[in-house]
């Protein structure tokens, strides 16, 4: 149970994390406490817009509408990159959404699918709007995608979570596809919420503090001999690429790449594993493939066929910093 951050420990959090910040006027007090309870956070839920322009896609989501009143998120991200803080406490981001869920994240699980909408967000989860149309044509700019990944893991660090509690309003909610859309160009790869956690993952890693090589005051001698040290645990090592596996064909090695998959959050756990290497399995590769490039094949945007690289690299994000 993780008591909500405070405006200034909120400022501080994503601060900390290197994102640019605006302070809007009244932000510190503005919520809808009023409308039900704020708190216990759990996680950092990310959204889109569907607008354009920094400062009319700052008061829609501070002033909301006719048909949800604001303010609608902590903060938004617009596409410079820069987060504009305008709440601070409940606000009408989340909406109701799946129970099983919030206890994955709460877990820092993979995701199961959100099929549900019983169990009020508002209450639970800070949230971002980041401005982008939503069409599936808007691009986001990578100082805007970097800016999501540091604002959330600015929170994460505050409140000792793992990259597991960032989500998307589409992992949330039925019906919602947010967010959504290319990076960098309409051509572009897609964003994922895959490629958003692992970015908070490496900036949760990069920042955690370092033991002092030498100690502050010299050590006494011991007059006994010191236990010695524990073994270093063996760096995780994924299993070979079996032969024989490619897209629409059958051999037992696809469950193994299912499972990797669910795993690492890239295909839903509530799909049945089979020998046949189908389209569920090819699509969730795809998936794979567009949030880590580098092991797709060159020149395809949508690669369903994992080789020997994105095999290892796929089990390495799956299981290699589980404990």
């Amino acid at each position: 149970m993780a008591t909500p951050l405070t405006a200034e420990q909120l400022l501080a959090a994503i601060k900390s994390a290197g994102a640019r910040v605006v302070e809007h006027d009244g932000w510190r007090t503005r919520n809808r406490n009023h409308k039900g309870p704020w708190g216990p956070t759990h996680g950092v839920m990310i959204h889109h817009t569907v607008s354009t322009g920094t400062d009319a896609s700052v008061r829609l989501c501070r002033d909301g509408h006719a048909s949800l009143p604001g303010p609608l998120c902590h903060g938004v991200i617009d596409k410079a990159g820069t987060v504009h803080l305008i709440a601070n406490g409940r606000a009408n981001h989340a909406g109701l959404g799946d129970d099983d869920v919030l206890r994955a994240v709460i877990a820092e699980k993979p995701l199961p699918p959100d099929n549900e909408a019983n169990t009020d967000g508002n209450r639970h989860f800070y949230g971002f709007e980041c401005v982008n149309l939503g069409n599936g044509k808007d691009p986001w700019p990578a100082a805007q995608v970097e800016a999501i990944a540091r604002a959330a893991a600015g929170i994460c660090r505050a409140h000792g979570w793992g990259a597991a509690s960032v989500i998307g309003h589409s992992e949330w909610q039925p019906g919602k596809i947010d967010p959504y859309g290319p990076i960098g160009a309409p051509d572009g790869p897609a964003l994922t919420m895959a490629r958003i956690r692992a970015r908070v993952e490496q900036l949760l890693d990069d920042d955690k503090p370092t033991a002092p090589s030498t100690p502050s005051k010299p050590t006494p001698k011991p007059t006994v001999p010191k236990p010695p040290a524990p073994a270093k645990p063996k760096p995780y090592a994924p299993p070979a690429f079996p032969k024989g596996l490619a897209p629409g064909r059958k051999a037992p090695s696809a469950r193994t790449l299912q499972r990797a998959l669910k795993a690492a959050g890239l295909m839903s756990k509530g799909i049945p594993e089979a020998d046949t290497y189908g389209p569920a399995t090819q699509a969730a590769v795809a998936r794979f493939h567009q949030a880590h490039p580098a092991y797709r094949a060159v020149g395809k945007h949508y690669d369903p066929a994992i080789g020997p690289r994105g095999w290892a690299a796929l089990h390495t994000i799956a299981y290699g910093k589980k404990k």
